[in-house]
């Protein structure tokens, strides 16, 4: 599948491409009150939610078609082309009717295919860029099938939204960023246009900026930020919302690096790098040999194959060695915990292999 570059009005997007508005259309004095002044900082694209899915009911839902009509207004007095979320395709025919000139679609409803497939179908035909939101969960293949069911219903002017991932244990951000994802999604897309969302995967204020430079250096085309005249008093996620003033400060602080070819000293670097990746995979090779050998061992010694006791042992003290190594501690247990999965894996296979080679004979 080819994604071609995003576009606006036929011209491909510079950087940093900033989509900016309310999480949710409130009333038309603080749609337009913070749409004039995003104009004011060069904003072309006002966003804001009409239909908000919650989580439980009894939220705030977002107020419907009459936040249409305030898009609407929008749009006709600022000059500012507007940007909603759609789940259907009732939602779709009726932004379309209200002119509305981007559309996107949420974390939530790029999990569930069969959406997908019924706003593609509703879309497809009247030329209006649609941006994917990645899946609440982590799945690469969702987030590309959603951009496929478009373009097989005629919809090519498609961006990416890395909003970040959902995860049982909430940490400092709202939304697990997994970074990784989208560094994949680039590798395997390398024309397509991908923007981050820092007020969702942030979910506070102060971290909008740490974030949004991280996407930068990241090489991410530009940013949609929720942004309300009056976050305080928003009806919906008050605390990652910032005012268009914050915003412009963000953007300022914002360094933009070089997308250029690497000097002849970073390719240097980077073979060097190529040559320890080799070294590494030639090591774990050897590594889960070895792990096979004990579960040859224990199969026929008749020894468990998890030895838990052993497994803590190992972990802390090579933490402890990883300390003295420059490495982060969370990072080595991870890879640690990555590694014992898959050498208890290649032991369990062996012996399923060599018991069922006794049975047989």
């Amino acid at each position: 599948m080819e994604i071609k570059p995003f576009q606006i009005d036929g011209k491909h997007i510079s950087r940093p491409f900033i989509i900016a508005g309310p999480c949710s259309a409130e009333n038309e004095e603080q749609m337009l009150s913070t749409a004039r002044l995003l104009v004011e900082q060069g904003i072309k694209i006002f966003r804001a939610g009409i239909w908000k899915p919650r989580t439980k009911p009894g939220g705030f839902e977002g107020v419907g078609l009459e936040g249409l009509e305030w898009l609407r207004v929008v749009k006709y007095e600022t000059g500012l082309k507007t940007a909603t979320e759609v789940a259907n395709a009732r939602h779709v025919e009726e932004a379309l009717k209200a002119e509305v000139d981007i559309l996107w679609i949420g974390a939530r409803t790029t999990a569930n295919p069969f959406a997908v497939q019924e706003i593609a179908e509703a879309v497809g035909g009247s030329g209006v860029p649609v941006l994917v939101k990645n899946p609440v969960n982590p799945d690469i293949e969702l987030w590309i099938g959603a951009a496929e069911r478009l373009i097989s219903c005629g919809t090519e002017n498609i961006a990416f939204v890395h909003r970040g991932f959902g995860a049982y244990e909430k940490g400092l951000f709202r939304n697990q960023p997994q970074w990784h994802i989208p560094i994949e999604l680039k590798r395997r897309l390398p024309s397509l246009t991908i923007l981050c969302d820092p007020s969702h995967i942030g979910g506070r204020r102060d971290l909008i900026y740490p974030i949004s430079q991280q996407a930068m250096d990241l090489g991410f085309d530009g940013l949609m930020v929720e942004t309300h005249i009056n976050p305080n008093e928003a009806l919906s996620d008050k605390e990652q919302q910032i005012t268009p003033e914050l915003l412009e400060r963000i953007i300022k602080l914002l360094v933009i690096r070089d997308k250029s070819e690497p000097s002849e000293y970073l390719a240097d670097l980077r073979r060097e790098i190529d040559e320890l990746d080799d070294r590494l995979l030639n090591l774990l090779s050897k590594r889960m040999s070895v792990s096979r050998e004990i579960g040859k061992y224990k199969m026929e010694h008749n020894i468990q194959v998890l030895q838990p006791l052993r497994y803590d042992k190992m972990v802390t003290s090579r933490i402890a060695q990883a300390l003295g190594l420059e490495l982060d501690e969370e990072f080595v247990k991870q890879i640690l915990e990555s590694i014992h999965e898959e050498s208890v894996r290649q032991q369990f296979e062996i012996i399923n292999k060599l018991g069922l080679s006794q049975k047989l004979n």
